[in-house]
């Protein structure tokens, strides 16, 4: 069900979900160990509306960059025509931290209360209902990327795009830059394998360097795949992210 090459500007959607486009756990990656990468958020949403009336349910990455705001992929949030939205959110959404295992852990649980939308490019910082005091956000990395710079990308989407669900083991993985553009970056797969690349429900997910966030997932082929996933750049937003999440 994973049809990124139609991406564009779509929400993932679950199997349960016919004729519904997918966007970007990891596929050919790796278990995160435990207690490593805490501000990856698993984000699960609902009652998500389709122009019909009916609605579905869907996930998305995220990651935290300040304890009462997350930094994921503006197309998380739309309205039934697909359009990103801004101010309330749009439909139930539940954020959990903290946790690597959903089987041994619980994490940390919040509601989205309100999204923003970047002018720059496909991102979107959302609001929590109540700050998160017990998982370190993750830092913006202001270097300018180069090609060739490698990347840790973390993750809670799909390890395949048939028949995908999202993991309940967050995932991870290494990516090379391939591309630079002024708001976006295209990283290929570099260990586990060269195969190793972002999934469905994985929109929004951190791309990172021990300074910080670098880029988040957006869109790109069919997972797992060898070719060029493409990332929208914090560094362009990091002025705009710290100056709204105070």
């Amino acid at each position: 069900m994973r049809l990124r090459a139609l991406l564009a500007a779509v929400v993932l959607t679950i199997t349960t979900a016919p004729a519904a486009l997918a966007a970007p756990g990891i596929a050919n990656g790796s278990d995160v160990p435990q207690g490593r990468f805490g501000f990856v958020a698993k984000l699960a949403m609902t009652k998500i509306p389709r122009p019909d009336g009916s609605t579905y349910s869907s996930y998305c990455t995220g990651a935290l960059v300040a304890p009462g705001w997350l930094l994921t992929t503006g197309h998380c949030f739309h309205d039934a025509a697909r359009n990103r939205v801004s101010g309330k959110v749009p439909y139930p959404t539940t954020a959990t931290l903290g946790l690597t295992d959903e089987a041994t852990e619980s994490g940390v649980a919040r509601k989205v209360t309100e999204v923003i939308q970047a002018k720059e490019n496909d991102v979107a910082l959302a609001r929590l209902d109540t700050p998160v005091s017990t998982v370190k956000p993750l830092p913006l990395d202001r270097t300018l990327p180069k090609v060739g710079d490698q990347l840790t990308l973390a993750g809670w989407g799909s390890l395949t795009s048939t028949n995908p669900k999202p993991a309940t083991r967050m995932q991870q993985g290494t990516v090379a830059v391939a591309t630079v553009a002024p708001t976006t970056l295209g990283v290929r797969g570099a260990s586990p394998a060269i195969t190793t690349s972002a999934c469905t429900y994985d929109s929004g997910a951190p791309y990172f360097t021990p300074n910080g966030l670098v880029a988040l997932e957006a869109t790109g082929p069919g997972c797992p795949h060898a070719g060029i996933e493409t990332t929208s750049r914090a560094d362009v937003l990091a002025d705009w992210i710290t100056k709204t999440t105070g």
